[in-house]
C-alpha cells in the first residue's frame, strides 16, 4: 500500500511483467504511480494550459517523466486492446499516454497483423473524447491512423479536417507523417489548406509543422504552398512552415504577410 504522503517505500518496486505473461493496465498503473514526482507534477501544469477554459482544463498529471512513460510503454507493449482502452478511460494524463504509445509500437511493429492495425486504428478514433490533448494526438495519429491509411483512401481524414472537434482535427494533418516519410506530400499540403485558418493556436502549429517537414521532401512544394498562402496565413501557422528555410527567404514570406491585409 501506498503511504499517504504519496511516496512509495523505497524497497517495494513493482517488478515488469514476467516473460510470458500478459501485461495489464493495472500493473501498467502500478508502475507508474512508483514514479510520481511533485516536482514533475508542477513542470506539467506549468506547460499544459490546464486553467478554466484553456485547452486541457480538468486534465490531471500524475507527475511522472515522459521518458519513463515511453519505457513503461514498450514494457507493456504486448497490452491487449481491452486493457489499453482501460488506461485510455484513465483521468490521468500520463495513463493515457502510456496507453497512445502503447497503440502506436504495436501499430509500427512488422509482426503485427492487419487485423490488430484496424483495429488500433477503430479504438484510436472511438475513444477519441480520451485522445484529448496535443500529445497524445502527436504520439499516436501518425502511426496508428495515417499507418493504417497508407495503402487505402485517405477520406477518413478529410473528414477529420472538418471536425468540431480540435483534437480530431489535428490528427487529420498529423497522421500525414506516414505519408511524409514515404514521400507522398499531396495530403499535408491538402489538409493543410483546409485547416489554414483554424481559430485554434495549437492547429496553426500543426499545420506549419507539418508543411516545413513535407518541405523536406520537397523544397519546391512548400515554396509554392508559401507563395500562394503566406500573405493570408496565420502568422504562428508561417512562421513554423519557414523555420527550416535561410534567412533572406524568411524575411521575405514575414514581409509579405505585412504587406498583405489577410482577407
Amino acid at each position: 500500500m501506498t503511504p499517504k504522503d504519496g511516496k512509495a517505500p523505497k524497497n517495494r518496486k513493482p517488478a515488469a511483467p514476467a516473460p510470458g505473461t500478459q501485461p495489464t493496465a493495472v500493473a501498467f498503473l502500478e508502475r507508474l504511480e512508483i514514479r510520481q514526482s511533485v516536482v514533475e507534477q508542477a513542470k506539467y501544469q506549468r506547460y499544459f494550459k490546464t486553467g478554466r477554459g484553456d485547452y486541457a482544463e480538468g486534465d490531471f498529471f500524475l507527475g511522472v517523466r515522459m521518458g519513463e512513460v515511453f519505457t513503461l510503454a514498450k514494457e507493456f507493449a504486448a497490452m491487449t486492446l481491452e486493457d489499453i482502452e482501460t488506461l485510455l478511460e484513465k483521468d490521468i494524463h500520463e495513463a493515457r499516454a502510456g496507453a497512445v504509445k502503447i497503440m502506436s509500437l504495436q501499430a509500427q511493429k512488422k509482426k503485427t497483423t492487419n487485423e490488430r492495425r484496424q483495429s488500433l486504428y477503430e479504438l484510436y478514433l472511438r475513444r477519441h473524447d480520451r485522445i484529448n490533448n496535443w500529445d497524445l494526438v502527436d504520439l499516436g495519429a501518425g502511426r496508428v491512423v495515417g499507418g493504417w491509411l497508407m495503402d487505402k483512401p485517405r477520406d477518413p481524414l478529410y473528414q477529420l479536417a472538418r471536425s468540431e472537434n480540435m483534437w480530431e482535427r489535428r490528427t487529420a494533418i498529423v497522421a500525414t507523417s506516414a505519408f511524409i516519410r514515404e514521400g507522398q506530400l499531396d495530403d499535408t499540403f491538402a489538409i493543410a489548406e483546409i485547416l489554414l485558418h483554424d481559430k485554434e493556436d495549437l492547429i496553426q502549429k500543426a499545420v506549419g509543422g507539418w508543411v516545413r517537414d513535407a518541405g523536406r521532401s520537397s523544397r519546391e512544394r512548400l515554396l509554392a504552398f508559401l507563395d500562394d498562402h503566406a500573405a493570408t496565413m496565420p502568422r504562428t501557422a508561417l512562421r513554423y512552415a519557414i523555420e527550416h528555410l535561410g534567412k533572406e527567404q524568411r524575411a521575405y514570406y514575414l514581409t509579405l504577410k505585412d504587406r498583405v491585409s489577410p482577407s
